[in-house]
């Protein structure tokens, strides 16, 4: 039996407006003619400093408001506008909305630093920078967004083990909401106090060349977080962070994560799903040409008991693992509770999984794990040129798998599992 070929949805990417976007006709008028009615109506291109709104570079003014306020500039132009952000220069800001719909086409042009003040605080709905309801926005420049975390990650509840982990909790770097036709692009995005970015109800996006770092100790820093998303590609681009560099979660579909470099962090994830009892969907996943290192994961599916729903058609394909304590991991027992999950018999559907060209080095024993449902077992697996080796000792690594409908395992593909249903 094949697996279904993963549907990736072609990327669709409006650039910005130039007068060529309006075409180019050719108009015939009598020589001295006043009235020029019929000529094309040309838009030019607006570029807003954001000094020019109030933002100062002095390292203690918090610039939202100069921030809003350029922003509010550009969003009611009806030519296409583009916000810049000086070079060699540092905007601190508390927190800030940049919301929509906009008259015509945003752009951010990032080329200094923007960087979260160093205090804790409350900020809505736990955001730092937001972006929603937005068309056709570019955000580029080469420059940083610092999100100044160390603070929060020194009082979050998993480093503060007696803390409330429902207390004091720590704010998104960078938020796109409802965003359509987004393109990201060359930024140094770093020390994110939780997420770096998410992607929440976005539609046709494209985040590339971006660097996304945080300390490997640092909690719940995921470098890339996607939900409720369709048609996104997450191309050449490094993260280095304390949590997930990529994780993607429910009603997300038609996704190519590639070339990327990852760890350390916790890996690759489909999920988690069906928390909390609920019902979660993910489809259409290409993850190929990533190189994982020193990360706790490398490519993970993980589900809840009680939940439902499915995550289907999903493929990993050329990947270099280096010392990486879980290569390839399934998990439809998933618990991140204090106490014991208790079992329940509902579970959200694995299906459709292809595993081709991955090779490298476990740091433990077991470099597959398939731990799946035995009220909804994993069906439709397949294995092919799966190599895989134990980081030093002798070299001997192991596969365990539960609950499998249909393993399939090609030519040159990892040992046979250590256990079956």
């Amino acid at each position: 039996m094949m697996m279904p070929r993963i549907l990736l949805v072609s990327l669709l990417i409006i650039l910005l407006c130039s007068s060529s976007c309006h075409g180019r006709k050719t108009h015939k008028h009598r020589k001295n003619s006043k009235h020029h009615s019929n000529q094309p109506i040309i838009s030019q291109q607006v570029r807003i400093n954001v000094e020019d709104f109030g933002a100062k570079a002095d390292r203690k003014s918090d610039n939202a408001q100069a921030f809003s306020r350029a922003w509010e500039k550009a969003c009611n132009s009806t030519n296409p506008s583009t916000i810049v952000v000086p070079r060699g220069k540092t905007y601190y800001i508390k927190h800030v909305n940049f919301p929509g719909p906009c008259k015509s086409s945003v752009s951010m042009e990032i080329q200094g630093t923007i960087k979260a003040t160093s205090e804790m605080y409350d900020t809505p709905k736990r955001l730092w920078i937001k972006f929603e309801d937005v068309a056709g926005m570019n955000i580029l420049g080469g420059g940083i967004i610092d999100g100044n975390g160390e603070i929060w990650w020194k009082n979050s509840c998993k480093i503060k083990k007696t803390k409330p982990c429902q207390t004091q909790s720590a704010p998104t770097a960078m938020t796109f909401k409802n965003c359509v036709n987004l393109k990201m692009t060359n930024l140094n995005i770093r020390n994110a106090q939780q997420m770096h970015v998410v992607f929440d109800g976005c539609r046709d996006v494209e985040a590339s060349n971006l660097r996304l770092t945080t300390p490997g100790d640092s909690p719940n820093t995921d470098g890339i977080h996607i939900t409720k998303t369709q048609n996104i590609n997450i191309l050449d681009s490094i993260i280095k962070t304390g949590d997930d560099c990529i994780s993607i979660v429910n009603g997300t579909s038609n996704v190519q994560v590639q070339n990327i470099m990852c760890g350390p962090g916790h890996g690759i994830s489909i999920g988690s799903l069906g928390e909390n009892n609920m019902e979660n969907h993910v489809s259409n996943i290409l993850v190929k040409g990533v190189k994982i290192t020193g990360a706790t994961n490398g490519v993970r599916i993980k589900t809840w008991q009680g939940g439902s729903g499915s995550a289907r058609n999903i493929a990993f394909e050329d990947i270099l693992m280096q010392n990486v304590s879980n290569p390839i991991i399934i998990n439809q027992n998933y618990c991140d509770k204090s106490k014991k999950c208790v079992k329940q018999d509902s579970a959200v559907q694995v299906e459709n999984i292809m595993y081709r060209n991955i090779r490298g080095t476990s740091s433990s024993k077991v470099a597959i794990n398939f731990s799946c449902s035995e009220s909804f077992p994993c069906r439709n697996l397949y294995m092919e040129n799966v190599k895989l080796s134990r980081h030093g000792e002798d070299g001997k690594a192991e596969a365990f798998c539960s609950q499998l409908s249909m393993l399939k395992a090609g030519a040159n593909s990892f040992p046979r599992c250590s256990a079956h249903a």
